[in-house]
C-alpha cells in the first residue's frame, strides 16, 4: 500500500523539469552567514512562497535568484541547466522576473511610459527614429485588460496609482515581456486588506497564465491564499518546506510565528492570579 508521502514523491518525480531549482544554497560575506543550505522548487503555474521575519534571509534569496548576487555553495538550476548568474540582465534574459517592494517606477511619468521603460519600441531610423507612442499605448492598455486591469487611462501618471495597481503594472509588464519566473519581493507589505486581495488576485492570474511564481512575504495569511509550496527562513537557514496539502493555516502561522518558541514566552508573559481577600478584592502589591 502506497503512503501519502510516498505518492508525493512520486508525482513530484513524474512531473516536468522545475523552472528554478535551488538545492542547499549557501551565500557569505566575510564571516557573516546570510543564507546556508536553502532549498527552493519552482514549477510552472504554481506559487512558491518563502516566509521569514526581518533578517530571515528573504531578500538574500531574492537577489540570488535576480542575478544580483553569486551563491557561494549549493546548486542554482533553471529548467534543468545549471546556472551562475553574474548580473540581472542575465536572470532576465533566462526568463526570470523581479518585481521589488519599492517599485523600479517614474511616479511622473504615464502609465504606459512606465510600462515599457527602458524597453521602448520606436519607429523611423536614423536621426528620424522616435518612439513609437501609439503602440505603447495600445499594448499596454490590452496587457493590462488581459491580466484583468481594466484603468481609466493609461496617460495618467503612474504615481496616481493605488499601491496595489502599481503592483499589478509591474506584474503585467513581466508577463508581457516573457517572463517565465516572476519574483514578488513583499508585495503587499505596505498595502491595506483590499488593495492586497487586488495584487493576490493578480498573483493567480499570473499562476493560471503558466508562470511559475516566487512570493515573498512575512504574512502567512496571504501566502495561504495563493501558495502551493512554503518554504519557512529563520536566521538564513531552513525552518521548514511543505507542500500545500501537508500544512493547514494554522500550522504554517504557528511555525512562521516561533512555533515552541511563542508557546514559551507566551507562559512566561501569562500573569500569576493576584490573591484575594476574604472580601474580594485583590490585595495591595
Amino acid at each position: 500500500m502506497t503512503t501519502a508521502t510516498e505518492q508525493t514523491v512520486r508525482d513530484e518525480d513524474e512531473r516536468p523539469t522545475p523552472l528554478v531549482e535551488l538545492d542547499d544554497v549557501s551565500k557569505y560575506y566575510g564571516n557573516i552567514r546570510a543564507l546556508e543550505g536553502v532549498s527552493l522548487t519552482v514549477h510552472a503555474g504554481e506559487v512558491s512562497c518563502v516566509l521569514g521575519d526581518n533578517g530571515a534571509g528573504k531578500s538574500t534569496l531574492i537577489k540570488i535568484i535576480s542575478g544580483l548576487h553569486e551563491h557561494d555553495a549549493g546548486s542554482f538550476r533553471i529548467e534543468g541547466e545549471p546556472a551562475q548568474l553574474t548580473k540581472p540582465r542575465d536572470a532576465l534574459d533566462r526568463g526570470i522576473a523581479t518585481v521589488y517592494q519599492d517599485l523600479a517606477v517614474v511616479p511622473l511619468m504615464p502609465v504606459w511610459r512606465n510600462f515599457f521603460l527602458g524597453s521602448e519600441p520606436t519607429v523611423g531610423w536614423g536621426p528620424f527614429k522616435a518612439l513609437d507612442v501609439e503602440r505603447m499605448r495600445r499594448t499596454t492598455r490590452e496587457e493590462l485588460l488581459r491580466m484583468g486591469i481594466d484603468l481609466r487611462d493609461v496617460d495618467q501618471p503612474i504615481g496616481t496609482l493605488s499601491g496595489g495597481e502599481r503592483q499589478c503594472v509591474a506584474i503585467a509588464r513581466a508577463v508581457y515581456f516573457g517572463a517565465k519566473v516572476l519574483v514578488l519581493d513583499e508585495p503587499t507589505a505596505a498595502l491595506g486588506v483590499k488593495q492586497s486581495g487586488v495584487v493576490l488576485k493578480y498573483v493567480a492570474a499570473a499562476r493560471d497564465a503558466g508562470l511559475g511564481v516566487v512570493l515573498i512575504t512575512h504574512n502567512p495569511h496571504h501566502a495561504y491564499l495563493v501558495g502551493d509550496r512554503f518554504v519557512l527562513l529563520k536566521r538564513g537557514a531552513m525552518a521548514g518546506s511543505h507542500l500545500r496539502a501537508e500544512i493547514d493555516l494554522d500550522e504554517l502561522t504557528r511555525q512562521m510565528a516561533g512555533g515552541s518558541e511563542l508557546e514559551e514566552l507566551s507562559h512566561e508573559l501569562e500573569r500569576a492570579p493576584k490573591p484575594l481577600h476574604l472580601g474580594g478584592e485583590p490585595t495591595p502589591d
